[in-house]
Parts: C-alpha cells; structure tokens; sequence
C-alpha cells in the first residue's frame, strides 16, 4: 500500500513551508559543487526526509537543471532522487536513520553505474560512485538522526554518538550554503560566523575552537577560495571564548576586532572586503539572536559533572550497605542475648546458691559439666516442676527439693522479667525498623534524576535577585526529563518566605519564561523556594466532607500538594472513630506526609517513617490510614499510595478501575504495611478518593455516574449525597470524597 498517510498528518501551514524549504533546496543546489564534484548535499536531505519533502527536492532540482539547460550534467543526481522517492512511495526509511543511509547510498551507486553503463565507462567510474554514495549516505544518516533527535526533545543532545551527526549535518549545511552564489555576501560564511560566535559566548574558547574548525572545513569543502577566507575563524572564536565577558555586544566586538586584525595580519586582498562584510552580518545576526539563546536548546556534559555525580551515587550506595550490614548484625546479636539472657541467669543464680556448697560440685560441673548444663537449662524452663518431672540429666542430684523451692521463687521474677523484655524487644524491632528506613533514604538519596544543568541560568537568577537586594545562599538551575525548566533557591533562616510571588516575578521578568512556585519549605536553618514551568497537565480537583457528628469535628483529613518538580499529591486521611482525637491523627498523617515528601524523602520511606512516629508516639490505641494519589503532571503517570484506606475509583480509556489493597493503618504494627500502584492516567481522566464512610454499596452507583458524564463536581457531589442511602449499618462515620481530573494547559 503506498505510504501517502503522511502528507494528511501534517498541518496545512507546515506543509506548505516544508515543502518550500524542501524545494528551494533542490533548487540552489541543483548545480553547486562539494569537493569539486556535484554537491550530494541535496541527495541526502532527500534521503533523510519523508516523501513529501523528497518530492519537492527533485521537483526544484528538475526545474533548475531545466532552466540552466543542465538536465544531463545532473542525470545522475535526478535519478538518484527518483529512486529515493519511489522506495520512500512504499516504506517508511524516514523513521530509521540507517534504512535512510542505506537508502541514499544504494540509490546513487544504482543510478551512477546505470548511466556509466550507457556511456561505457561502468569500471572507471564505478569505484567513484561507491565511494560518493557512501559520503551521501552519511550525510543522509546523520542528518535523519539529527532530525529525530529534535522532534523527540526539540533539544540538540551532544553528550551521546549523535553529536557527531550533528557535527556532519553541520560541517555539510556549511559546504552546501558556501556553494550558493550571490553578489558580496556568502550564507555559508555568515552561518559558520554566527555559529561560532554564539559557541564562544555560550561554551568558551573550546566550543569556539570546535565549531570555527568545523565551519572551517565545510568552507574547504565547498571550495579553497572561500576556505582561505574563513580560515582564521578558529583562532577568532577561540579568543572570543578566551575573553570570558558577560554581555554579547561585547563578545561580537572583539570578535570582529580580533578578525579584522588576523585578516590585516594574513595579507589583504579584494576578497577582504567580502569578508569583512560576513563577519560583520554574522555578528549583527548574533548580537541579535543573542539574549533569546537558551541553553535548554543544547545538551552538554563534561567529563568531571557525570565522574563528580557518579562518585555521589557510589559513595551514597556504599554508605547504604554499611547501613544495612550494621542493622543485620544488630538485629543477630539482639536475638541472641534476648533468648539466651534469662536461662543463663537462672542457672547462675541456681548454682552460686546450691552447688556452692555441694560435695558434688567438681564432679557434677567438671566431668559432666555438658550434661549438667543441659538438665539445668530444661529443668528452668519447665512450666511444673516436680521431682518425678526432673531431666535424665539431674537424676543423681543431691539438692531436688531445694532448686524446686528457688525456681519458684523466682517465677514470679521470671514473668516480670519477660514482660519487660516484650517491652524491649518492641523497642528493638523498632529501632530496628528505623535503621532501615535510614538505609533505605541514604540509598535513594543517592540516585541521580535525569536533571541537567545550566549554570547560566543560575547566574542570570542570582544577578537578578541581587539587584533587588535578595541574597540566596545557593541557586541551581537545572532542565528535567521534558526539558521544563526548575529553579532551587536557598535563604537563611525564614528570609524571604514572605516574598515568593515577587520573587517568581523577579526571575520571570529576567528569563522572559513564565514561572510558577512551590510553597516554600523550611528545615530549620534554611527555606527552600522551588520556581518552574508549567507542565503539560494541571489538576482539576474538587472535593467534599462531612462529619459523622454533623456539627462535631470531622475525623477526615485531605490535602492538595506539589514539590515543586512537577510531581502533585492528593493525600486523605482517616483517623480512628471521628471526632477530636480521630481528626488530630489523621492531621498529623497528612502534615507528616507533605513535609517529609518537600523534604526530598521519597514516598515509601515517607510512609514508613509517618508509621514509626504513629506507633511509638502514645501508649494509647491510635491510628489512621493513608490514601494518596501521586500524579506527574508532565508525563500523566499515576501512583495510588494506600495504607489500610478504602479503595479508589480510575476512569480512564472508557472503563473504570476499582484500586484496593488489604493493607493496615499507619500506627497499628511497628511495620509499616504500603500498597503502591502505577496506572495509565490520561487527558480526561478521573479518580474518585473515599474515606471509609463511603460504603462499597455505592461503588456500582460510582461507576454509573462516571462513565456517563464529565463533570467532576456534579459527580462528587453526587456521591455524596447518596453516601447515607447506601449504609450498609447505623454506624455514623465521617464522609469524604474528593474528585480528581486531568487537564491539558492550553
């Protein structure tokens, strides 16, 4: 089936300059020359683009070579685009860049060794056309890559082997536009300029050496006259990089000012003036694209960031077994002693009384000293003693009615004893159960997120808010995943927690990107303020409550949060019974929660270490569950967080979804017990979160109403009033129901 799908796909006004871009390509290329051969260039944007774009590419090509009366000079190149098209007509090469290559390569050898055929020269130019196909299918290769690259991300990643592509496509773009002749100026110089200077600026005398280099070769490439006249646009860029000044006026001045000199130094010529003339327009075209240029274009990573972090993430992890290795040998020695400390006690104490004075005593406890012990250590743990119930190994024993009379006595100790060591050995597994929630923070502690780094950003942020007389002690800028840009600044004490929308404001207005900020979040010596991006959803949530008491206090707890990275939370809670006491543990659940998560703890240890507060805080029977949903709102993906909490409604792709887990309140077991969950979560979408109040009667009546509508508060309301017809007893509870939706940010 032909593969013509793809023309519907796009927008009309997409097309259209795709197609004139693609066009215009194969027109002004149609006669130039790489290397002094025809230019491939436009080969293989044919080969690495679709159909449409590959169509256009030939129709300017045919034209041009109709016009300059030049069809049979470029037969080869008109048939080598007629042969990408037709295998473009019946597979999809554009979304492999090495089917591309292959593509390009095979469809130029195929064509030029055809034609050679014809005119009888197939073995002497043969060997040429292998060589110049294998050149185009790089080309072609790379620049697909290239293209691929940027329609995921829309980012240029130079930190994996894609940078050399981008390096090729480069080098190619700069030969290609070189051979376009117009009067005085050359786009390829100007390009090659602009590009180096915008490296210099950005990236320091390396980026400039690289790309002056490289700008350098694709104007050799073209030809050696323009080669010459560029040829000293390394050295340029590289003291550009050198200066390491702050505005871009200044770095297009000594750029130009460095240039005139190598040019005056090297020899003037009539060319110079043409020169000149580039130089200058590619640093106006800088000095104006300049302060729109953002790093979160590039993608870039020394060597010493990626060991630096990698060392971090080691370090972390090593500490994190030490961690765990000191909790296991704790817990093998506390097993141990608590098992063995009261039997060996009794024996002592037995033996100083009796066998002290016992003629016996050396015979019993040095010739038999094993058997001894044995029937010491069973005739302690007998439940009735009694001279007939003696162990085999105590038969011969001269003092019966006397060690009788002394584990009596002290059995009621022994009982006292035990209850004490229950008590200790709570404490113990606790203990226990905190080291390990220790270990496991350290371990995630150390896992790096896929965050990367603009220390420029951070420098424009920290200027910006120093102007203003706003002193952070730390400023980080970084670009996750979806390339959102987040911001981290850091104040002493409570400095400046008053003052987040002027500060959000501030960094706005200096970024030009409109930013959002996070609560700000104190650990007691510094306040952390997070700014960001909007992401690609917003949250629509609407909830309900009632108490169980109508006028009383309502035992149930919710909350609505982000940390600041693009990550929302729904939290409810249920505290035990209703009223004062239920609402005051059910606060503490969701307060607890929300600080550890903006304190950078993930989830599950969140949970965890909320469980050991809970349960070691009070002698009294108190408890609450945890119900959470956990949404990125960059990416849609869901979390249902669950700890003894009623189940939770998903709408989602025209279903509906009941999430429950068998799971214990937070308080009950000095073992935290966490269901979690990932979901699909979409556009549209919609959860429905229930306090236990909300009897499993209701669910079917749930299910109706959100398969038949979308509107979140009418469905919540909904449910709420129907939460009293479907009591399945007379037991009042508190009622809760809380509504999430998922909506696109226009």
């Amino acid at each position: 089936m032909l593969k013509l799908s793809e023309i519907q796909k796009n927008s009309i006004a997409g097309s259209v300059v795709m197609f004139t871009a693609s066009f215009m390509t194969g027109f002004l290329l149609a006669d130039t020359k790489i290397g002094g051969v025809a230019s491939f260039a436009d080969i293989s944007a044919a080969g690495a683009l679709g159909l449409p774009s590959a169509t256009a590419i030939l129709t300017g090509s045919i034209i041009h070579s109709i016009f300059m009366r030049s069809v049979g000079k470029n037969i080869i190149k008109i048939s080598s685009l007629i042969l990408i098209m037709i295998i473009k007509l019946f597979s999809e090469t554009k979304k492999d860049p090495r089917l591309c290559g292959f593509t390009t390569a095979m469809s130029i050898i195929a064509s030029g060794a055809a034609v050679s055929a014809i005119i009888g020269e197939v073995f002497y130019k043969l060997i040429f056309y292998i060589i110049y196909g294998i050149i185009a299918g790089i080309g072609a290769f790379s620049l697909s890559t290239v293209i691929q690259g940027l329609n995921n991300r829309f980012v240029a990643d130079f930190t994996t082997v894609k940078g050399y592509s981008y390096a090729v496509v480069y080098t190619l773009s700069i030969a290609a536009l070189c051979t376009i002749e117009l009067p005085l100026i050359n786009l390829g110089a100007i390009m090659g300029i602009f590009i180096t200077l915008i490296a210099s600026y950005r990236y320091g005398c390396s980026g400039g050496a690289l790309c002056g280099s490289l700008a350098a070769c694709g104007a050799f490439l073209a030809s050696e006259e323009i080669g010459m006249a560029v040829v000293l646009l390394p050295v340029s860029g590289i003291i550009t990089g050198y200066a390491d000044n702050r505005k871009h006026t200044t770095s297009a001045m000594i750029f130009l000012a460095v240039s005139f000199m190598l040019t005056v130094l090297s020899g003037a010529s009539s060319d110079s003036i043409d020169t000149m003339l580039n130089l200058l327009l590619g640093a106006l075209l800088f000095s104006a694209s300049a302060p729109y240029f953002s790093d979160r274009l590039i993608k870039t990573e020394t060597d010493v960031n990626s060991g630096t972090l990698a060392l971090m993430d080691k370090r972390m992890k090593f500490l994190s077994d030490s961690v765990r290795d000191v909790r296991r040998q704790y817990a093998k020695l506390s097993d141990i002693l608590s098992s063995d400390s009261d039997v060996n006690n009794n024996i002592n104490g037995i033996c100083k009384e009796v066998c002290t004075g016992c003629h016996r005593r050396l015979a019993c406890w040095k010739n038999e000293s094993g058997k001894t012990s044995d029937g010491f250590r069973k005739v302690s743990v007998m439940s009735e003693i009694s001279e007939e119930k003696f162990p085999y190994e105590l038969e011969e024993c001269l003092h019966k009615p006397e060690i009788i009379r002394l584990l009596e006595k002290t059995s009621h100790e022994n009982a006292v004893t035990r209850l004490i060591e229950m008590r200790f050995s709570e404490r113990r597994k606790l203990l226990l159960e905190l080291i390990k929630i220790i270990e496991e923070v350290i371990g995630k502690a150390g896992h790096q997120p896929e965050l990367r780094f603009s220390d420029e950003t951070a420098r424009k942020v920290r200027n910006k808010l120093e102007k203003f007389n706003i002193n952070p002690n730390s400023v980080t800028a970084c670009y996750n995943s979806s390339e959102r840009l987040l911001i981290e600044l850091y104040f002493s004490g409570s400095e400046h927690s008053e003052e987040v929308i002027r500060i959000c404001d501030l960094v706005s207005d200096e970024l030009h990107i409109p930013l959002a900020a996070s609560e700000p979040v104190n650990s007691g010596e510094e306040v952390r303020i997070r700014l960001f991006e909007h992401p690609k959803y917003a949250l629509e949530v609407y909830g309900v409550s009632m108490s169980a008491e109508n006028n009383g206090q309502n035992g149930d707890t919710s909350h609505v949060f982000g940390d600041g990275t693009g990550i929302s939370y729904i939290v409810l809670s249920d505290g035990m019974g209703s009223g004062k006491a239920a609402a005051l543990e059910s606060g503490m659940v969701v307060k607890l929660f929300r600080r550890l998560i903006n304190s950078g703890i993930d989830y599950k240890s969140a949970v965890k270490l909320i469980n050991s507060v809970m349960f070691a805080k009070s002698g009294n029977e108190a408890f609450a569950t945890l119900d959470a949903a956990r949404i990125d709102l960059d990416t849609g993906e869901l979390t249902i967080i669950k700890s003894g909490a009623s189940a939770t409604l998903i709408r989602h792709d025209g279903g509906i979804m009941k999430v429950s887990s068998s799971s214990f309140p937070i308080g009950i077991y000095e073992r935290s017990e966490i269901f979690t969950g990932s979901y699909a979560f979409e556009e549209g979408d919609i959860i429905i979160m229930l306090s236990d109040g909300i009897s499993e009667n209701e669910y079917k009546f749930i299910r109706e109403l959100l398969l038949q509508g979308d509107d979140l508060k009418l469905i919540v309301d909904e449910i709420y009033a129907k939460s009293t017809v479907f009591k399945h007893d007379s037991h009042d509870d508190d009622v809760t129901v809380i509504g999430i939706k998922l909506n696109t940010i226009n």
